[in-house]
């Protein structure tokens, strides 16, 4: 029997219901075996991957009209992965990445809850060299930039994994760590599209926060080429 406790929600993305097993609360941690504790996961973070926050409901939702053709994907600090199992459905080449070690668990019962086949899982760190991980064409994450170490550690991660012509998506809720992630991102050569999400969640909760698009080797978007986070 685990230490934590669960719930089971639906989640409506595009009037598709995905029944998510998710953390009761923010107020657990269960690290019995020390696999947390080993990784450098604190308590206080522990609990984080076991939701379903406002910027994964942002990302999936975009994922469900995102042309996917051709792509080898990879969602990156993706907790429940709500993003994948929309990429999943739609027979989308997606690879799940995290570094929290219950990830896996969650993303295996939230198939079959969904009665979805198998999906390819990667634990990962940004710190780590990832060897096995490989290249991907399109690389998405969402409110990713929580800690001041982070934006540099993100962008050395995509770098190594991003494919010569990749194209990379944040969906970030503002964060204070966003204009450091952006001018590590240019230095390794990604140009930056920044567009203001100004939407309301499918449950009518307002979303402030913003697309982060990234291109290597590729034209930018238009006019709304920004050279900054800000």
């Amino acid at each position: 029997m685990s230490d934590y406790q669960v719930k089971y929600e639906i989640v409506t993305v595009a009037n598709i219901e995905y029944h998510i097993r998710s953390l009761l609360d923010l107020q657990q941690y269960s690290d019995p075996e020390g696999k947390a504790q080993q990784t450098g996961l604190s308590s206080a973070n522990w609990s984080l991957f076991g939701q379903i926050w406002p910027s994964a409901r942002v990302l999936a939702l975009a994922m469900n009209s995102f042309d996917l053709a051709g792509k080898r994907i990879l969602e990156i600090g993706a907790g429940l992965g709500l993003a994948s199992l929309v990429i999943h459905r739609r027979d989308g080449d997606i690879t799940v990445s995290d570094w929290h070690p219950l990830t896996e668990d969650f993303l295996l019962e939230n198939l079959l809850l969904n009665e979805l086949g198998p999906l390819k899982y990667e634990t990962s760190n940004w710190f780590d060299n990832n060897h096995d991980l490989g290249q991907f064409d399109l690389i998405i994450g969402s409110d990713l930039l929580y800690e001041r170490q982070q934006p540099g550690q993100l962008a050395d991660f995509i770098d190594r994994h991003a494919s010569p012509v990749a194209e990379i998506i944040i969906v970030d809720p503002d964060r204070g760590n966003r204009a450091g992630f952006c001018q590590q991102m240019d230095t390794l050569g990604f140009s930056l599209t920044m567009v203001k999400a100004n939407r309301f969640l499918e449950n009518g909760t307002p979303y402030k926060g913003r697309f982060l698009s990234f291109l290597r080797s590729g034209p930018t978007h238009a006019d709304t080429v920004l050279t900054s986070c800000h």
